[in-house]
């Protein structure tokens, strides 16, 4: 089921729009950078408009103003699919709250995920990404590299840093990319469900068996106490499991289809490793899996850059454009390692910017110094044109990548 729109008489273009290419922006998306201004008018699939956000300034403006608010029950919360109603019916994790609630769930899982928590979990990350390029070897070329090494990578991670059992990854794979893949609300509902029966069964037996990771920690310090109730603790759950490993995963298949797609990027980064950080953050402004960072709805007026947004319009920030600002990153369509795009977007901005984004940049830092080393002669098995791309209402990225070496 494909999801289409069309532009109304007011003339606000349909957004957001599916990419034809796993690295470059929509070519429609050149009229909002061709017009003046940086917060325009757009129409969504259900008909509805709402503003766009596209420059870096206001982005980063709009995600810290506090009249700004994240709740997607509100009527005039701006849904981009036909899904996002499939969350509509139940209590939103921490990052659908706004402040004052927000900040203490959100920091019921912070220790978790610091930079020296992180950073201790490197030897851990290693032996992971090892063990399963050791496995993609063993078994030769071709190989589906989203199967065998970018998914259960970060799968794996995850599983390990919340206390999940990774041998239930056939399942719970399945069930989040149903959850952020499916057309329609009854889809999301269904995988929504599958997910919350699976995590409420774990908690229940972490309750009467003790084990280790973040959930248990969750299941001690807060539930039992009555901080947060168990609805809460799956909400959040299901939360950092399902992000804990589609992004990192989206990410995987698309820089290495971006770096074999500019060789001359890729041999300096062969060449002097030292790149490997900034060339992380460079794919993640150049790729920006998150087509938009954040979806708000105004709870009252905000004058801004010359616009009213009234209280209950919608405001959508579009971080694939604003990443490409080029008030902010010279040659912005030029994928550069050396860049240093440390102030990109990639990960929201403000009180709900990605909580994890720590550990995916370890495990991004990790993932490309492995496959540099271990396959120097990694190419693509198909055509990039040829590549089934994810459609807009979701994270970037591809399902099956096929590689050889």
């Amino acid at each position: 089921m494909t999801e289409t729109t069309t532009t109304p008489p007011s003339g606000a273009p349909a957004f957001p729009t599916d990419r034809t290419c796993p690295y470059r922006l929509p070519e429609n998306y050149d009229t909002f950078r061709a017009e003046e201004g940086t917060l325009h008018r757009v129409t969504l699939y259900d008909g509805r408009t709402a503003w766009l956000a596209t420059g870096h300034d206001i982005a980063r403006r709009l995600l810290a103003d506090p009249r700004m608010s994240s709740d997607r029950l509100h009527p005039g919360f701006p849904a981009t699919s036909e899904r996002i109603k499939g969350f509509r019916d139940r209590r939103p994790a921490f990052i659908g709250l706004d402040p004052p609630e927000h900040g203490p769930r959100r920091r019921m899982t912070i220790s978790e995920f610091t930079v020296r928590r992180i950073k201790g979990m490197r030897p851990d990350i290693e032996s992971i990404v090892h063990g399963f390029l050791d496995e993609m070897i063993a078994a030769g070329p071709p190989a589906d590299l989203v199967t065998r090494f970018a998914l259960p990578v970060p799968s794996m991670v995850i599983c390990r840093l919340l206390g999940v059992p990774y041998a239930d990854h056939d399942f719970f794979q399945d069930a989040s990319r149903r959850l952020i893949q499916s057309p329609d609300a009854a889809g999301t509902r269904a995988a929504r469900d599958e997910l919350e029966e699976y995590l409420g069964g774990l908690v229940d037996e972490l309750r009467r068996n003790p084990g280790s990771g973040l959930l248990q920690t969750l299941v001690t310090e807060q539930l039992e106490p009555g901080t947060i109730d168990r609805e809460e603790l799956v909400a959040t759950a299901i939360l950092l499991l399902v992000a804990g490993h589609e992004t990192t995963a989206s990410m995987t298949s698309l820089s290495v289809i971006t770096l074999l797609e500019h060789p001359e990027q890729l041999a300096a980064l062969r060449e002097d490793r030292s790149l490997i950080p900034g060339a992380v953050e460079e794919l993640l402004r150049y790729l920006s899996i998150a087509d938009f960072v954040g979806s708000r709805v105004a709870t009252d007026d905000i004058e801004i850059d010359g616009q009213l947004i009234r209280a209950g319009e919608g405001v959508i920030v579009a971080s694939s454009l604003a990443n490409r600002d080029s008030s902010v990153f010279e040659g912005p369509d030029t994928f550069d390692v050396r860049r240093g795009a440390r102030n990109h977007l990639a990960f929201g901005y403000g009180v709900h910017q990605c909580l994890g984004q720590n550990l995916a940049r370890l495990e991004l830092e990790i993932i490309l110094d492995a496959l540099l080393t271990r396959l120097p002669t990694l190419r693509l098995a198909a055509p990039v044109e040829e590549l089934t791309l994810r459609p807009a209402t979701t994270i970037q990225g591809v399902n099956e990548l096929p590689v050889t070496w």
